[in-house]
């Protein structure tokens, strides 16, 4: 990250007599928790005894002091350790407002001890398998040095010196790896393109790989609501970067956003990749990660619900056991025999499949359709319209757009990564910010969507209504600056485009110009009677990520025209195989 280009601002400030958790006050030292300690009645006890070494002093390659949290198990065998990396404090599990919102979804707090850091590995499961786990406070996080800094390399080569620091500890047997959702996966695919000698594996479960295309730019449009969310978390003694201003100052590509694309490439060791269909913020980022890592020995698992349940699930922790006992234990337990691909077949009637083993993603047996939009009767077809068309809508208005629909006749699954071709017009501005969605319709053309969470009550329902979009699935998306149109064409391929965003190209009055939108990727099932519908708008139809948090506000004028037919063949891609 180029010093010149970030740009910090006082931290948010950090008092200790607010703290609300178990273990959240600086308190040097070692001590031992014994079985059956339980850190609130809603935690179940822990199982073993653990050796809890609190804020340990760690110094990076720059002669920052940053604190992390060790708890390995009692005893004097050497294990492994999992790093779980993330601004949210070290000590924080059994902070209210952790626990209440896991209890809002409706996540059962008895499959966790509370020592775990938010979003993290649990270390009374982990210790009584053999395991320690770090718990780290970033720099400029908290009581760490320093001035905290939000994604990229920077967090990626902190991480790898608190990594190369536990790989040299004396009751590890030196090997490390990574594990943790949302942050916690983020900063696992910047630290690993580091390759630290001592990392071992990774296992990200849905987080973003490109800051400026996941969350803060994405398609091109600012979106500050979740980042200013997220910049709460910036709570120190000393200064924060500010992501917010970064992007207003440099709303294009440049060297500061490309520090926090990670390098996936790079990434070599091995990885076990947990995504879903459905995280407005993490899906993208995710499967980018699992098609671009350099890594030989991958696996990609598509589950059907959010990340915090299925990271918690009793299976399918046990099965991330697993992996981790291959790859930092060397047990020969026939790991590799695990299908490379699973995925999920969303329904949204009560009837998804999940687990659906494949060699690949999409699976081999997709094909790309193109379903052509059709202004005159605001349909999709397989066969291009008959004569050129136009449909348009107001751009300033809300819930205005227009939709193209397409019925199926006989079982149909969509799987891979769907995405639109179109020919647009901007009528009274010079640009236009589009956004995409793909919905299922049942027999009686009425929307369908379902929970991504275990509470499925009237409290959820409501948050859920026009945003917390992470909760309930409603389909698939994508969204659009038409004068950021310009492709990558190294990034590009014929499936999923990729945008470079370093050139302005504004519209002159009367020009039409083609645009490529990639769609997230989605694995859905239709019946017979039941269709697609593909809506273009002027605004971002589902709200803000989570609950409490602002939708993103376009930047829209005059009226959008969406030409078809002819001289401008609009089309939408779908992956399509036939259920057999």
């Amino acid at each position: 990250m180029s010093n010149e280009e970030a740009v910090f601002v006082p931290s948010f400030p950090y008092v200790e007599a607010d703290e609300k958790s178990l273990f959240s006050r600086f308190e040097p030292g070692t001590r031992v928790l014994p079985a059956g300690f339980q850190t609130r009645p809603e935690y179940s006890p822990i199982p073993v005894d653990i050796v809890f070494e609190k804020d340990v002093a760690v110094t990076l390659r720059d002669g920052t002091t940053i604190y992390v949290d060790v708890l390995r198990p009692a005893g004097d065998e050497k294990v492994p350790v999992l790093v779980a990396w993330s601004p949210y404090g070290k000590s924080t599990g059994t902070d209210p407002k952790y626990t209440q919102l896991f209890g809002l979804l409706g996540i059962d707090l008895k499959l966790l001890s509370g020592l775990s850091k938010f979003e993290g590995p649990d270390p009374a499961f982990w210790c009584a398998n053999g395991y320690a786990v770090c718990n780290p406070d970033p720099r400029g996080v908290f009581n760490s040095q320093g001035d905290s800094v939000m994604f990229g390399e920077q967090e990626g080569q902190d991480c790898h010196d608190l990594i190369e620091w536990l790989g040299v500890q004396d009751w590890c047997n030196g090997k490390v790896a990574m594990s943790g959702t949302s942050y916690l996966t983020i900063s696992q695919w910047y630290t690993a393109a580091e390759r630290p000698p001592h990392l071992a594996a990774i296992a990200p479960c849905e987080g973003m790989s490109d800051i400026y295309r996941d969350l803060i730019l994405r398609g091109g449009i600012p979106d500050y609501p979740f980042p200013e969310r997220l910049a709460m978390s910036s709570v120190g003694l000393n200064q924060r970067e500010d992501m917010i201003a970064e992007a207003e100052r440099y709303p294009l590509m440049n060297s500061l956003w490309e520090s926090k694309s990670a390098r996936l490439e790079d990434i070599t060791v091995p990885a076990y990749i947990v995504a879903s269909y459905s995280n407005s913020i993490h899906t993208q980022g995710t499967f980018r990660g699992w098609r671009r890592i350099g890594s030989q020995d991958k696996w990609l698992r598509v589950h059907n619900t959010m990340e915090w349940p299925d990271y918690y699930d009793k299976e399918n922790v046990l099965e991330l056991r697993r992996f981790f006992d291959r790859y930092l234990k060397d047990e020969d337990n026939g790991w590799e025999q695990t299908p490379r691909v699973r995925y999920s077949v969303l329904d949204l009637e009560g009837g998804d499949r999940v687990d659906v083993p494949a060699t690949s993603f999409p699976p081999q047996d997709v094909t790309y359709l193109p379903y052509h939009l059709d202004a005159a009767g605001l349909t999709l077809s397989e066969q291009p319209p008959a004569h050129p068309a136009v449909a348009s809508y107001d751009a300033e208005a809300e819930r205005d757009g227009v939709a193209f629909t397409v019925g199926f006749s006989a079982e149909t699954e969509i799987v891979g990564y769907p995405k639109v071709r179109l020919w647009v017009e901007a009528d009274g501005s010079d640009d236009m910010d589009l956004f995409v969605v793909l919905l299922k319709l049942n027999a009686a053309g009425e929307p369908l969507e379902q929970f991504n969470v275990p509470n499925h009550g009237p409290v959820m329902d409501n948050l859920t209504r026009d945003g917390a979009s992470i909760l309930k699935y409603k389909g698939s998306n994508g969204r659009l600056r038409v004068s950021l149109r310009h492709l990558d064409e190294a990034r590009s391929t014929d499936e999923v485009p990729a945008h470079s965003f370093d050139r302005v190209e504004k519209l002159a009055p009367g020009e039409i110009v083609p645009v490529e939108i990639d769609m997230f990727p989605v694995g859905l099932a239709l019946h017979p009677g039941e269709s697609l519908r593909l809506v273009v708008s002027g605004e971002n139809p589902w709200g803000g990520v989570m609950p409490g948090t602002a939708a993103v506000v376009p930047d829209n004028h005059g009226k959008h025209r969406i030409h078809t037919g002819g001289a401008h063949p609009s089309c939408l891609h779908l992956p399509v195989r036939t259920a057999g």
